[in-house]
């Protein structure tokens, strides 16, 4: 039997907006379904499992260089308390020089560096789908997190909906007691059709019983959808039986993550020969409006990527769903050529919602894109798609 050998501290290649500030923990590499049509993050790269002693060694370099860090802090703030320019995190400077580090320690000390500044509230398991594992490893992984960082409030984690089915009860309230207190999962879609056609290996039924089961286990829930995902064929079906299954989980956090095609996702053939039909930034807006319509229970809404086209539809269920409707539908009643400047204005990162258009300046901006980019109606939603690659 051939055994692994550490080889350093490691960190995957994506994690959830928001845990930005969560320190990311490397449990597994890449994805191990890693069929999903729209999805090339992972493509070319194998799946394999961390071993658990390799998982808790990266525990203990970011806990020496916390320790290195704060004791820094500290040491210049006793040392010379009057001195407001000196560098480092929150303009002290800290030791040791990540210089003199090689690369998997420079990672290290950085990704420490930046959970320090960010108050170490939160940790991430990385990468797709932590919950793979066997659970008596998992819940190691946790109480070894647990006692070296005590003053951690959320540890969370990416997980499929076929894999939490599959897990037992009690083995899921096992993790939640260990301290996983919220799970990311990627739903997309609830419409079986789409489901199938994205190959995402899943049903409605699956997501559905998957839901329930972490809330049943104690734990927070972030489902995520996709709009856009079911084409212009099925856009309509992919919102309500989304919102239906959603209904059904009642889950802490829906998250808005809009299609966007990039070559490496094996849709992008589909697209490109005209067989996978998008939706254009207007289209989708509809189907956004009719999702959050037929959602009901209370739960909370949050479009917090960079693809979305709306950053402020966002909001807390019942109370906002008519202030979330309504900014979707004053963009909807907005002449073509506002609809533009507001589409080129938000995927240049001038705008973060409708009423930014009331700012002049930046509005002057979006109008200088739409002229250098040579946007029209025709071709507005081509430049828009060559924007949004630049986010996935």
């Amino acid at each position: 039997m051939i055994t692994e050998k550490y080889s350093g501290f490691e960190l995957g290649p994506i994690r959830p907006p928001s845990e930005a500030g969560s320190l990311l923990i490397r449990v597994t590499r890449n994805c191990p379904w890693n069929n999903c049509r729209f999805c090339g993050i992972y493509r070319g790269h194998k799946f394999s499992l961390r071993p658990v002693s390799h998982v808790l060694k990266d525990i203990d370099t970011i806990r020496n260089y916390v320790e290195e860090i704060k004791n820094a802090i500290a040491e210049t703030e006793r040392s010379d308390t009057s001195d407001k320019r000196r560098s480092g995190a929150g303009g002290r400077r800290i030791n040791p020089s990540p210089k003199s580090l090689d690369e998997n320690e420079q990672t290290a000390f950085y990704t420490a560096m930046n959970w320090v500044r960010n108050g170490m509230k939160s940790i991430f398991l990385q990468d797709s789908n932590s919950l793979i594992i066997k659970p008596d490893h998992l819940v190691e992984i946790l109480l070894y997190i647990r006692e070296a960082f005590p003053e951690v409030e959320r540890i969370t984690s990416y997980a499929r909906s076929h894999t939490i089915a599959r897990i037992k009860d009690q083995d899921l309230e096992r993790i939640a007691d260990a301290g996983l207190n919220r799970i990311h999962i990627g739903m997309e879609s609830a419409s079986d059709k789409v489901l199938l056609l994205m190959k995402k290996g899943v049903d409605k039924a699956t997501h559905i019983r998957a839901g329930k089961k972490v809330k049943q286990a104690g734990m927070e829930l972030s489902e995520y959808y996709m709009p856009g995902l079911g084409g212009s064929e099925l856009s309509r079906e992919h919102a309500l039986e989304s919102a239906d299954a959603l209904n059904q989980i009642n889950a802490d956090f829906v998250r808005l993550r809009t299609l966007a095609i990039t070559p490496a996702g094996d849709l992008f053939n589909d697209w490109n020969s005209g067989v996978f039909k998008k939706l254009g930034d207007r289209q989708t807006a509809e189907e956004t409006l009719l999702f959050i319509e037929n959602l009901e229970g209370i739960t909370t809404i949050k479009s917090d990527h960079v693809l979305n086209l709306f950053e402020d539809v966002d909001g807390k269920l019942p109370e906002d769903k008519r202030k979330m409707a309504g900014i979707i539908r004053r963009f909807l009643n907005m002449p073509p050529s506002q609809q533009i400047l507001y589409q080129m204005g938000r995927r240049t990162g001038i705008f973060s919602s409708l009423n930014d258009m009331n700012d002049p300046g930046r509005t002057a901006i979006a109008q200088r894109y739409c002229s250098d980019f040579n946007v029209t109606p025709e071709n507005v939603e081509m430049v828009i798609n060559e924007l949004m690659k630049r986010f996935v």
